[in-house]
């Protein structure tokens, strides 16, 4: 396994983490991805820590707080073998305080979430989203406090503007107050938005990338090809309203594309398709999902091997998209690109 910083922090992370929202399996929304118990996620645990994968993500909105629970039962007795990382801010309950990031919330939320794990610190640390409501100032200094009585090791943002995320960079600096290493995002060969703005961002002020759904919500599993139905048994059915939305001319080029380096290279279409994010700037980790056994072998699968600077240029150009304005000039003009010379 590959172990890349974090951001420009000094935490070492592997390529490949693993997303825990599959256990628990109880809640509307973050609760259909899996039903893992304790004993299921263990040998879940087991694999990944074999297999050199020591990071674990999950939320606090995951199954209600169930998808904590049964892994911090699952790494019971590993807890220095392991690196967790865990999210807050959207709303847990229908009061009025349950949600957001004021220092009422982020406390209560981090105290929760040391008991559903078991622990008394959470390696990383991130905001779910960005909150209008509460002043950057009281988030930042309540994530100070936090690392400071040694309950948060780092700290990071998930689904932030690029703005919201370089207005608190900067409410930190100013004071003092720990900055944001980590950033989690969407992104893969059918949502590279992530490019036009966030991963410059990344690159100038030192974000490490994590990926949720690198496989485009279950499009790039290999089970969706030009001209076959998605199978009846398929969960994008249920959940493919709540997911990043894709053109389907586009996911076939994408898929037919993949289909093609799969057999060049002996490799599946989701490790071709997690391989070519491993190679993406920015990128410290790769958060891969399984309900099984097999499902996680597979994803192992993406490390240990490389794509060709052939087979990553058919992958840019099957899934590249018009960039939007501001960003096109910078593209397709020439004294755009001097100023700024595209990072992908």
């Amino acid at each position: 396994m590959d172990y890349r910083p974090l951001g420009k922090s000094g935490l070492k992370v592997p390529a490949l983490s693993f997303g825990a929202g599959t256990f628990g399996g109880t809640g509307p929304l973050f609760g259909n991805w899996g039903t893992s118990d304790a004993t299921e996620a263990r040998r879940l645990v087991d694999i990944c820590l074999e297999a050199g994968v020591n990071l674990f993500d999950t939320a606090d909105v995951y199954s209600d707080g169930a998808s904590e629970e049964v892994l911090g039962e699952a790494i019971r007795g590993k807890r220095d073998s392991v690196l967790i990382s865990t999210k807050a801010s959207l709303p847990m309950g229908d009061g009025p305080n349950d949600g957001g990031s004021s220092r009422f919330r982020l406390i209560g939320a981090v105290e929760d979430a040391l008991r559903r794990l078991q622990t008394d610190y959470i390696d990383v640390f991130q905001l779910h989203a960005f909150d209008a409501g509460t002043p950057i100032e009281e988030v930042l200094s309540t994530l100070d406090m936090l690392v400071r009585a040694g309950k948060v090791r780092y700290v990071g943002v998930s689904n932030f503007s690029g703005w919201q995320v370089m207005k608190s960079l900067a409410v930190a600096d100013r004071h003092g107050w720990p900055r944001y290493v980590a950033n989690q995002v969407y992104y893969s060969l059918v949502g590279r938005d992530y490019e036009w703005e966030l991963m410059p961002l990344g690159e100038d002020q030192g974000l490490g990338a994590l990926v949720w759904s690198p496989l485009g919500w279950g499009r790039l599993t290999g089970k969706i090809r030009r001209g076959t139905p998605l199978p009846e048994s398929s969960r994008l059915h249920e959940t493919e309203s709540f997911g990043p939305p894709v053109d389907q001319e586009l996911l076939y080029r994408v898929v037919d594309t993949l289909d093609g380096i799969a057999e060049e290279t002996g490799k599946t279409v989701a490790q071709v398709a997690l391989n070519w994010l491993l190679q993406r700037p920015t990128v410290s980790s790769v958060i891969i999902g399984a309900r099984n056994e097999e499902q996680l072998r597979q994803n192992l699968g993406s490390v240990g091997w490389n794509l060709t600077v052939e087979q990553i240029a058919k992958l840019d150009e099957a899934s590249t998209v018009n960039a939007p304005y501001p960003y096109f000039p910078y593209r397709r003009q020439d004294g755009f690109k001097r100023l700024s010379p595209p990072m992908v």
